[in-house]
């Protein structure tokens, strides 16, 4: 009587925009042994040793670590990170980040900090060519940091 088709429109407009902008959050002081399926988000600022597949964003936060395989669509690593990786379009390596293993990624950003010892592929469609796709710049912040 008071509006109801209008206030269920606003409720599940409401429902997606909150399934759409939701993180999820392993915090500090948590440890995951296992593996994790996600669909959106996920900010790891505790300890997670097992495989995550996220169809978007993985950020492993200054405390995070990351001990396992992950694949996803973009990354952003600040902690720890030992493993393979696997990201459809970007990682972005911070200064205080600490990355070994195997990375495959479309485009790669690695802070000058970071400490970057991993075998490298790059670039759409790559079948597992090493770093010979990294640019001299990122060899020397490489280099510097070892």
């Amino acid at each position: 009587m008071f509006g109801s088709k209008t206030d269920d429109k606003n409720k599940k407009a409401m429902a997606q925009i909150a399934s759409s902008a939701s993180v999820n959050t392993l915090v500090q002081g948590t440890k995951v042994v296992g593996d994790i399926v996600a669909e959106s988000d996920i900010r790891i600022d505790g300890q997670l040793e097992g495989n995550l597949k996220c169809s978007a964003k993985v950020i492993i936060g200054s405390t995070g670590h990351v001990k396992g395989d992950v694949q996803c669509a973009n990354a952003i690593i600040e902690g720890g990170f030992e493993g393979k990786l696997r990201v459809q379009e970007v990682l972005n390596v911070k200064e205080s980040a600490k990355v070994i293993g195997d990375i495959k990624t479309d485009k790669l950003i690695v802070h000058s900090g970071a400490v970057f010892n991993v075998t490298c592929a790059m670039g759409a469609g790559q079948s597992g060519k090493s770093s010979s796709a990294i640019d001299s710049s990122t060899k020397q912040a490489t280099q510097a940091n070892a």
